[in-house]
């Protein structure tokens, strides 16, 4: 069993460093992932000398290791934002999240990724008759709203989604997708420094001070003057960086990859190829590999799980919870990688003092990573300028926290006990009719 990504068999980050940094540069980016490689590859094309720093090799990060699910789903759902910032906020939200959706899909065809992207539809499976109504509800408000397509899988046709019994029905959304999440991040990569931007990994940033157009950007290899600089870190923020490190939560994820299986099974197991979360607040999710006859999953997002055999165990849980039917099959691969949130479950992009960020992607780091890079680039030329919903009002934090989210474990049980309390009360009230 391997301890690395199973997209690394495709796409291992490799050793990018320029033999000497520039002592000057237009745009300074820092950190190599969807985001910056997003905003180097249209800023080198508008003219900029841009460079990209990171402290690893490029794409060792959770550009790497994410899931390559592609939708436009927050915590948030339309109707709760509707509830508590009103319809037009609501609205500028969802248009941004499915903006950010469709731009993944126009880059990789523009620009000719292969990373087996594809359409298949997600499932969400519903954890409690409770939730299932609630989706309903909210599907059908989201729909009459911004008209995006679903329709709900009562659970006696649950299986011709998914092979298990463990959820009381779902719902499908048909134009959601998935990418190979190592090619397509290996894929912009190539781009932008084809298109002229520099990239230097082993580069890792202590410091940036002062004002544009003379930014000091302060490096283990030397110091570079900027009129503009990215930070796009999201959950690998360094407390060198205090502001931003004060508002994003990392946590950790996990995820394996089961050994190869026969076609059939994997068939059988997630007929239509889609893929699957639940409705809880604290996920379990799976989906079909690309590339190969397996299956991949994880969950357990924010525990403090120290040991390989420790992540190995606590997802073949998942696994036979979700997918009994795989009581027999080994993992080939187990492995983890850094997330991030924010105090409110929204991303944000903006520029303070002169440094421009975009962080917090709660879940939906492929679209909005990429779309956040389009913007900020977008921003610095003087293209397209129209503010961003997700640049509007503060970024919230809280007070003593500098960047050690020592209560995420506490959080992820606290969003546990909220799914089995609304699961309860819906029994309850069924009990009551």
């Amino acid at each position: 069993m391997k301890t690395e990504p199973y997209w690394w068999d495709l796409a291992r980050p490799v050793p990018i460093a320029a033999e000497t940094l520039p002592t000057r540069a237009d745009v300074v980016i820092v950190g190599s992932g969807y985001t910056g490689l997003s905003a180097a590859l249209l800023l080198a094309r508008a003219g900029r000398h841009v460079i990209v720093l990171d402290k690893e090799d490029p794409g060792f990060g959770a550009s790497r290791r994410n899931a390559g699910y592609i939708g436009r789903t927050l915590k948030k759902s339309f109707p709760s934002l509707m509830k508590s910032h009103g319809e037009a906020y609501a609205r500028a939200v969802y248009h941004e999240l499915d903006a950010a959706l469709k731009y993944v899909r126009s880059l990789v065809k523009e620009e000719n990724i292969e990373c087996h992207i594809a359409q298949p539809g997600r499932f969400i499976g519903a954890t409690s008759p409770t939730h299932y109504e609630a989706m309903a509800q909210d599907y059908e408000i989201t729909r009459r709203y911004m008209g995006f397509d679903y329709h709900m899988v009562p659970r006696s046709d649950q299986r011709q989604e998914l092979a298990t019994d463990r959820y009381y029905g779902g719902v499908v959304i048909p134009d959601l997708g998935s990418l190979h999440p190592g090619l397509y991040h290996k894929g912009l990569l190539e781009r932008a420094m084809q298109a002229g931007a520099q990239v230097a990994g082993r580069t890792e940033v202590q410091a940036v001070e002062g004002q544009t157009p003379d930014i000091k950007v302060s490096t283990s290899r030397g110091i570079i003057t900027a009129k503009n600089v990215i930070i796009a870190t999201n959950g690998y923020t360094p407390r060198q960086f205090p502001w931003h490190a004060r508002r994003v939560i990392p946590f950790t994820g996990y995820m394996a990859a089961t050994e190869i299986l026969p076609e059939e099974l994997v068939g059988t197991c997630i007929p239509h190829r889609r893929t699957v979360i639940d409705s809880n607040l604290n996920i379990d999710f799976v989906r079909p590999a690309p590339d190969t006859p397996r299956i991949l999953l994880g969950g357990s997002t924010g525990s403090r799980l120290t040991t390989t055999t420790e992540m190995a165990n606590r997802l073949r849980e998942i696994m036979l919870r979700v997918l009994p039917g795989l009581k027999d099959v080994s993992f080939s691969h187990v492995w983890s990688g850094q997330c991030a949130g924010t105090f409110d479950m929204m991303p944000h992009l903006g520029m303070r003092d002169g440094i421009w960020f975009g962080l917090g992607y709660n879940f939906a780091g492929v679209p909005m990573g990429t779309y956040f890079g389009k913007l900020i680039a977008n921003q610095i030329i003087g293209k397209d300028t129209k503010p961003s919903v997700f640049s509007q009002g503060k970024v919230p934090t809280m007070p003593f926290y500098h960047g050690n989210p020592w209560f995420v474990p506490y959080a992820m049980r606290y969003f546990d006990w909220q799914d089995q309390r609304i699961a309860r009360q819906g029994a309850r009230q069924g009990g009551r009719q």
